[in-house]
């Protein structure tokens, strides 16, 4: 059994790895193809790229682990909020993002808001997405420890080291492959999954804990103060997550971004939610089986009930999840140090060849150095994976939508919200004994102001001082800010944006 996972995964792992090194000739010395896949992602690559980076192992493992304890709508708050994200991101942001012909989501913040900020803007993407890196790295690390018999770091360092190796050199080309590779193998596992569960077992709901017991939404005693700060950390803060905007902005036109979008966020509910559904009926399955779960409920049940080939593809579509996030946060953060923050163009070149292209691989190693520190230091997914929602939620969201839809937006009031909304939100977060249900043992001062009670509201409060702070500002400097026409402060020439 051990010999046959091992053996599985070892092949599953260099096939990702072959294609990923395959697609690399494709990059042809530009770094437009290398980062945004030359803007030519068609509809179905578009889609399950898209998908691909909102099935990770938070929406597998962890959404298993949370619908079983605290009910279906703790667990399925995950994929449903990651579907509402891509939702509203067809509805309202990916045919003006995708015609303003950006590189990175930072871009933005500079042909709005001038250089100043795009770079803050840019330090705190690049933080959230490695905590984001991190978690899916600690997911892969548990499982390599309980299938490959490895131990946690070794795990963390082996699928860090070839997710780094196939991102550095094919891309968001790359990427995109394996991706709708990896999406393939997470809906047919989990179609597969559900299919034998449901028809070996029967799904038993404990009382108050499924789909249509809406006291997990209305009543805080029940979590619904947590659920709506997952749903909206999620359907919202995850707006601004630079994996998703790169593949919107690698779309072939404004209308294929916004049709994958939607694709993807019907995707997202098909592959998450029955993970919900079978996590209920969970518990009393292991229990019948004298199974004690030691460790992630889905392990347990993958490796005491389910027949080995099954499990071995459920196992795959687990890492095929973790797989596709950190390769779209290893890209999306290298790219946004080398073009954003250093301030490397897609013009600069030299004898050696494209510059952006040689500082985004170096930095993808650097990124990947970082994601492995944190997963090391905190190796937990949850508390990682919605805190890098969170922190956009809370600064990064209002001053790109003000910037779309809103003629008064304007830098001073960008720079206030980015910066009031990130540091409330920090500061409740070192306050707060406990985050989305788990323990915060990353950074917590002890205090008697708050307890685990309010658990939930800093999500929702933080971004609701951004934007009072957003409005107040914009409205009391805007007349200092001239009419705020969108110009491309790298090619000085007007940008087309839907309002």
């Amino acid at each position: 059994m051990d010999h046959f996972f091992f053996w599985g995964i070892i092949l599953f792992l260099f096939a990702t790895l072959g294609i990923g090194v395959w697609a690399a000739k494709q990059i042809k010395g530009d770094s437009v193809n290398f980062l945004v896949a030359g803007r030519g992602l068609v509809l179905p690559l578009a889609a399950a790229t898209l998908m691909a980076q909102s099935v990770d192992s938070n929406a597998t493992l962890g959404n298993t682990d949370l619908s079983a304890e605290f009910g279906f709508w703790a667990g399925a708050s995950l994929p449903l909020g990651l579907a509402l994200c891509l939702f509203m991101t067809a509805l309202f942001f990916a045919k003006p993002m995708n015609r303003m012909g950006l590189i990175t989501l930072p871009d933005f913040y500079r042909v709005k808001y001038g250089s100043l900020t795009e770079r803050v803007a840019s330090v705190i993407m690049v933080l959230s997405f490695a905590f984001l890196l991190a978690g899916n790295l600690v997911a892969g690390g548990y499982l390599f420890q309980a299938f490959l018999g490895t131990s946690y770091l070794a795990g963390v360092i082996l699928i860090a080291t070839i997710v780094l190796i196939y991102t550095a050199s094919g891309g968001l080309f790359a990427v995109a492959y394996t991706d709708a590779i990896q999406v393939g193998i997470a809906f047919i596992g989990t179609m597969a999954l559900f299919a034998f569960i449901s028809g070996n077992f029967e799904m038993s709901i404990p009382e108050g804990m499924g789909p249509l017991d809406l006291a997990q939404l209305s009543d805080p005693a029940e979590g619904a103060a947590i659920n709506w700060a997952t749903l909206l950390a999620l359907g919202l803060g995850d707006i601004v997550a630079i994996d998703f905007m790169a593949r919107v902005f690698a779309a072939d036109s404004p209308e294929t971004a916004q049709r994958a979008c939607l694709i993807g966020s019907l995707g997202t509910v098909i592959i998450g939610v029955p993970f919900s559904l079978m996590a209920l009926s969970a518990p009393q399955i292991l229990a019948n089986a004298g199974i004690t779960p030691d460790g992630p409920l889905l392990f347990a049940l993958l490796k005491g009930v389910v027949p080995p080939l099954l499990s071995l593809l459920v196992i795959m579509a687990i890492l095929s999840a973790s797989l596709s996030t950190a390769d779209g946060a290893i890209l999306g953060t290298s790219s946004v140090i080398a073009h954003n923050i250093l301030g490397i163009r897609h013009t600069d070149h030299n004898a050696a060849g494209d510059r952006l292209l040689a500082l985004t691989r170096m930095m993808a190693v650097v990124i990947t150095a970082m994601g492995v520190l944190f997963a090391v230091l905190v190796p937990q997914t949850g508390i990682l994976l919605l805190l890098a929602f969170d922190l956009g939620f809370a600064g990064l969201l209002v001053p790109l939508a003000g910037g779309l839809y809103w003629p008064k937006a304007n830098r001073q009031g960008a720079l206030a919200c980015i910066l009031t909304g990130t540091f409330v939100r920090l500061g409740f977060f070192v306050m707060m004994p406990t985050m989305f249900g788990s323990d915060n043992t990353l950074l917590y001062i002890p205090n008697s102001i708050f307890t685990p009670d309010f658990d939930g509201f800093p999500t929702l409060i933080s971004p609701l001082i951004g934007l009072v702070v957003f409005i107040g500002v914009s409205l009391a400097t805007h007349n200092r800010s001239g009419s705020g026409r969108l110009i491309d402060a790298a090619f000085e020439t007007p940008i087309s944006v839907d309002r």
